[in-house]
């Protein structure tokens, strides 16, 4: 129930907030939404809650939706972490590219994540990163697949890990674990 309702209530507000003052005759100051995009909005919302909830449900564990500090932590790592990760990966790409450096191939990492929350935050986090894509996610063996636009020459498991994800799969652990 936590979860359809967080569902349902984040996708209510992401719609609202969207077409705020964007109704006919509608001003910011006067009337944000008119009562069509109302009922639009708790129909698209709760449609959304029911469709997503089973799935959301198995990847999200209670325990971190009532955890705010888990939830904060998360936040935290999109907007800083993450993003700077991501402004660094693509200007790597773009210099890659321009110079022609690409020494691409398939790399093997074992993270040490428990939960599957943990590695699919790192999985997402990867893939969505320019330069690198997770192709397959063992949870057998605790192993990620990913596809790398620079393999370089690693000495042990750690160096490959923080060569290819950097501090990812640490803030997965301190988020969903």
């Amino acid at each position: 129930m936590l979860t359809f309702l967080t569902i349902f209530l984040g996708c209510l507000a992401i719609y609202l907030l969207l077409v705020a003052g964007s109704g006919p005759g509608a001003t910011f100051l006067t009337q944000l939404f008119s009562y069509e995009e109302l009922i639009a909005a708790v129909l698209l919302a709760l449609l959304t809650a029911v469709v997503t909830r089973v799935v959301i449900g198995k990847a999200v564990n209670d325990n971190m939706l009532k955890n705010p500090l888990r939830l904060g932590m998360f936040v935290f790592y999109t907007f800083t972490v993450w993003l700077y990760y991501l402004a660094k990966a693509n200007l790597d790409v773009a210099y890659r590219v321009i110079t022609g450096r690409i020494r691409p191939g398939i790399v093997r990492i074992k993270p040490g994540l428990k939960t599957e929350l943990g590695r699919t935050i790192l999985a997402n986090s990867i893939t969505l990163t320019p330069g690198t894509l997770t192709v397959d996610l063992d949870d057998k063996k605790d192993e990620l697949v990913i596809h790398w636009i620079n393999v370089g020459e690693y000495k042990d498991e750690k160096e490959k890990l923080n060569g290819v994800c950097g501090p990812f799969a640490d803030w997965a652990r301190r988020i969903a674990e």
